[in-house]
């Protein structure tokens, strides 16, 4: 019984789809406006994760993330730089120019960390058109209402705006005040623009569209709405994203979304991954720590190894990289390949290829995954296995399985170049062989070279 912990609800909740055992899965995608870090793929290695296991227990999951390339605020609120109009000046590209080539090297990204992509990954560019029916909708429902700069919507008028951050209306707007307050027209500090308008300090906004209300831009929260809703439906089951997004973002959502429906629950699942600290220490590009996968590449290190980091900590907790850290994932990951490895030979040499899945280690496995995606446990039965009392084919199998989850590639492993374990009497001969150059008995040393090479298929060969 897989159980998630729910972040409306405050609680770990049996998980209970609307739809039998299909899943409606929406996970928050990148602003491309610059490259990803370590960080960013820790969160869609978790979202992999989710998929993965609610596949492996027999779910059909449609999974939508969004590339938002238009209307994310620096300030993650209504007011400050537009983040593509950032990245573009940086770049010395068009918006449009900046926006292709940080999807491209996001989507490289998640191909390396071996996650599966998304069902649909629809951008914000080509969906204005759904956002602006919904803003329709809201202004017909009376959420939404209009100033000489934008459209907001109303938070006075949805009573249980609170509810996924826990906190009163009342409270944040006091929290708030000082850092949304975009016009003197606004009627509640906490309200939020569903569409910006091409005037004042926006005048010049490069992405701009016609709308209803003026030539503009829509803000950043409504697109996650009217995309969601288009792949998914009115109502759908998970909703994932990072923790900051809890009192902003996605609280946003659901005003939005139910406001324009009318539906009760939006999404029936929120599920919440903690931060990426770097050394005890939040990344921040003026530390110099906000590291690229491409950082850990050039230090010798493979995605994978990262990947197996991030499945060391629960997606909830907060988790510390360090390169310490990422040299036991490493160690332990290259553990894993010898483990199959060997396997596969001996099952080979015993001429076995039945492998069958241990039903025992099969149930705590599951045990772990239905435990909230508790991959910590999940890698402690993994070990458990590989230190089992059973046939190396089996052993093969069960792992394999179990990497329908994890995601670590091991099938792939299987064929890459093995170190080939030398028999006690070919060490013996070539340390023989060492000794015989050592005291220029080069005859000696050939012969036994040729005997290493008939009896044990060894190659040997002299350093210069």
């Amino acid at each position: 019984m897989l159980k998630i912990y729910n972040t409306l609800g405050k609680q770990v909740q049996v998980f209970q789809p609307i739809d039998g055992k299909k899943v409606g899965m929406y996970a928050c995608g990148p602003t491309v406006y610059d490259y990803a870090h370590i960080g960013h793929g820790r969160k869609y290695v978790n979202d992999d994760i989710i998929k993965r296991s609610l596949k492996y227990l027999g779910y059909k999951v449609d999974h939508v993330m969004n590339i938002t390339d238009v209307g994310h605020l620096v300030s993650d609120g209504d007011e400050g730089e537009d983040k593509l109009e950032k990245g573009a000046t940086k770049a010395g590209k068009t918006v449009w120019e900046v926006a292709e080539y940080f999807t491209q090297d996001f989507v490289e990204m998640l191909n390396k960390l071996h996650i599966e992509l998304p069902t649909h990954m629809p951008k914000a560019t080509d969906h204005v058109k759904e956002q602006v029916e919904m803003v329709k909708d809201l202004f017909e429902n009376g959420y939404a209402y209009d100033t000489t700069e934008a459209v907001y919507f109303d938070v006075s008028k949805f009573p249980t705006y609170g509810d996924l951050f826990g906190q009163r209306v009342e409270d944040k707007e006091v929290g708030v005040r000082s850092e949304v307050r975009v016009d003197a027209n606004k009627r509640n500090p906490a309200d939020f623009v569903l569409w910006f308008k091409r005037i004042g300090k926006y005048k010049d906004h490069i992405m701009h569209w016609e709308s209803p209300w003026g030539d503009g831009f829509p803000g950043w929260h409504i697109e996650c709405s009217a995309m969601s809703i288009k792949y998914l439906g009115e109502q759908f089951d998970i909703h994932t994203g990072g923790e900051d997004h809890i009192s902003i973002h996605h609280s946003n959502e659901i005003a939005q979304s139910e406001g324009a429906t009318g539906k009760h629950p939006f999404v029936k699942y929120w599920v919440h991954h903690a931060f990426l600290k770097v050394n005890d220490q939040k990344m921040s590009k003026s530390l110099g720590n906000g590291y690229r996968l491409k950082d850990l590449e050039e230090s010798g290190y493979l995605p994978v190894h990262l990947r197996y980091f991030y499945l060391t900590a629960h997606y909830k907790k907060t988790q510390n990289f360090t390169f310490e850290a990422l040299d036991a994932a490493r160690n332990a990951y290259e553990k894993l390949v010898k483990f199959i490895q060997t396997w596969s030979t001996e099952a080979q040499d015993q001429k076995s290829n039945d492998f069958k899945i241990n039903k025992e280690l099969k149930e705590k496995f599951i045990a772990a995954i239905e435990d909230d995606f508790n991959t910590p446990n999940a890698l402690a039965v993994v070990f458990e296995l590989t230190k089992a009392d059973m046939q190396s084919d089996d052993k093969l199998g069960t792992l394999l399985d179990f990497d329908r989850v994890l995601g670590l590639g091991l099938e792939d492993a299987l064929n890459q170049p093995r170190e080939k374990a030398i028999p006690l009497e070919a060490q013996i001969l070539i340390e023989e062989r060492n000794i015989a150059r050592l005291n220029k008995d080069f005859k000696k040393a050939d012969l036994l070279r040729d005997q290493l090479k008939n009896d044990f298929d060894l190659d040997v060969t002299d350093k210069r």
